[in-house]
């Protein structure tokens, strides 16, 4: 009897034959081929394709991915080495490191290396475009810093090889990030295309959240860049201000001292020559503090000439190497002095902070020094005021800030500051160099100056005339202050007067009063001899 199926069954029956066949059939190995790149890494669904959000659809599968992953984790190892370098070499100059400019503008470079590294680390597996423009913004404008460096010659010797390596790193690191983006938007591309049959134009919450993120951080850092620029750009303007002395190389060639010297040389009835007024200035630039004082008392004919120096990081000197002590300093003007062919009897002329460096060179040149005129000065028990740790930690914050110069870029644009403001003026403690001196100055203040100036004391001859002028306002002000006045009187033994003007400040010469009786007393102490 023939089934009513028959023709069906038979039908299945073939096909069961077939599809038996079919998996008799010879089929290539999977076993038998080497897994690559390409190699499926789950079983097909789907049509063959994986899921968009599938976790194995992710650019990292791909080599090259990777190996662009693993450098930038090298170079950000290797920039966050040479951060800490630049970081300690503002406390203590290493070996070969030390630059005549403040430092704190190669900390800047290396600061946003290290940012721009680690943003693109934390942010790697999102490529955007955002992410990709503000890169080549910033290496846009590295580059344009490093062009400035590299042309003008005043930044050049400041910055040395430190900075001009720093700003060049910063620019091959900015166009790092650039490449490693856009490799890994071709890895996310291909993956997705090999995995889901399609490139993924969508983006999920967190990836908006992680390219908004990322986006606002990168403009953070194109407007840190965009101020570094113009902040240099003020620096090779002020740096076409001529000196009006000269620059002399110090302390075995590490950085130049600016010396200037007016008048001409005199000698008196006995044919011996009549002494030189070497003033050091206090707290600020001697052209900004004391030099309308002392050109006038010159002009007066009250001394026949005087000679000035920048201390190191002030107006036209480079910057020395951490650490610097008073004693330091006063040895590199005693260089640059010989090199300049000057020499003694001197009489020094010192104000504020800059009677602890005056005593000093006074100890170390006893018989050269034939007077020394204290204006307000601080006394060595006094020291600690400067060197006090959170004075030390605001300019350390200070000089930090400095390369974005927001303040003096302000100033040069809403209040007509000039290049002489911003080298020797009112501008000049804005200055990163400027910082950075007083930055040593507080390091050492309580060690190695303190000591320096103690020893100075003993060291110096009682015999030698001295003259002290203290600020009215100061002593009533600070009865400690007041004391310390009066003991600076007996640093030797040949006082020839003690005066407090009334109603001077602690610049005493900003006063009639006080200059009237400035230039009496010079005069007095030029006679003295």
């Amino acid at each position: 009897m023939v089934s009513l199926w028959g023709s069906k069954n038979g039908n299945d029956q073939q096909h069961g034959d077939d599809s038996a066949n079919e998996d008799s059939s010879p089929q290539p190995s999977r076993q038998g081929r080497e897994a690559d790149e390409r190699t499926r890494l789950l079983p097909p669904r789907n049509h063959g394709y994986l899921d968009p959000d599938d976790p194995a659809v992710s650019p990292y599968n791909l080599f090259s991915v990777r190996a662009v992953r693993f450098v930038g984790v090298l170079l950000l190892a290797i920039s966050f080495i040479w951060w800490v370098l630049l970081l300690v070499s503002i406390f203590v100059s290493p070996p070969a490191m030390h630059s005549r400019g403040s430092g704190f503008f190669d900390f800047s470079f290396t600061t946003l290396t290290v940012g721009n590294l680690l943003i693109g680390l934390l942010f790697f597996s999102i490529p955007s475009r955002p992410m990709e423009i503000s890169s080549l913004i910033i290496a846009a404008f590295l580059l344009l810093d490093m062009i400035i460096i590299l042309v003008v010659q005043r930044l050049r010797s400041e910055e040395g090889w430190v900075g001009i390596a720093s700003v060049i790193w910063a620019t091959a690191m900015a166009l790092y990030n650039v490449m490693s983006d856009r490799v890994v938007a071709w890895g996310k591309k291909e993956e997705e295309e090999r995995l889901t049959g399609r490139q993924e134009t969508r983006r999920t919450l967190r990836e908006w959240c992680a390219v908004m993120t990322a986006t606002f951080i990168m403009i953070i850092m194109i407007i840190i860049t965009i101020l570094l620029t113009a902040t240099l750009m003020l620096r090779s303007r002020d740096a076409s201000l001529k000196p009006p002395g000269e620059r002399y190389l110090v302390d075995g060639d590490k950085y130049k001292l600016h010396l200037a010297c007016l008048g001409d040389i005199t000698y008196d009835d006995k044919g011996k020559r009549n002494p030189t007024v070497l003033v050091e200035a206090g707290e600020l630039p001697f052209e900004d503090t004391m030099d309308d004082w002392i050109y006038g008392t010159f002009k007066n004919g009250t001394i026949d000439r005087y000679c000035y120096y920048d201390r190191p990081g002030f107006a036209w000197s480079d910057n020395a190497p951490s650490p610097h002590s008073a004693g330091m300093t006063s040895d590199a003007l005693s260089e640059a002095l010989a090199k300049a062919g000057e020499q003694g009897p001197w009489i020094l002329v010192s104000a504020g902070v800059g009677s602890i460096y005056s005593r000093i060179f006074a100890s170390r040149h006893v018989r050269d020094v034939q007077g020394l005129f204290l204006i307000d000065g601080l006394h060595e028990d006094l020291l600690h005021r400067i060197g006090s740790p959170t004075r030390g930690f605001v300019l350390w914050g200070r000089g930090i800030i400095s390369p974005l110069g927001y303040d003096r870029l302000l100033g040069a644009i809403f209040k007509g500051r000039t290049r002489e403001d911003r080298v020797y003026g009112k501008s000049a403690y804005q200055a990163g160099k400027f910082i950075k001196a007083k930055l040593q100055e507080n390091l050492v203040a309580n060690s190695l100056t303190k000591n320096e100036v103690s020893q100075a004391r003993n060291i110096q001859t009682p015999n030698t005339p001295l003259v002290v002028v203290s600020s009215g306002i100061e002593v009533r002000r600070d009865h400690e202050w007041e004391r310390k006045q009066e003991d600076l009187t007996k640093v030797t033994d040949n006082l020839i007067s003690w005066d407090v003007v009334n109603k001077a400040p602690h610049r005493v010469w900003l006063t009639l009063e006080g200059r009237t009786i400035l230039e009496k007393r010079l005069g007095e102490l030029v006679r003295a001899k």
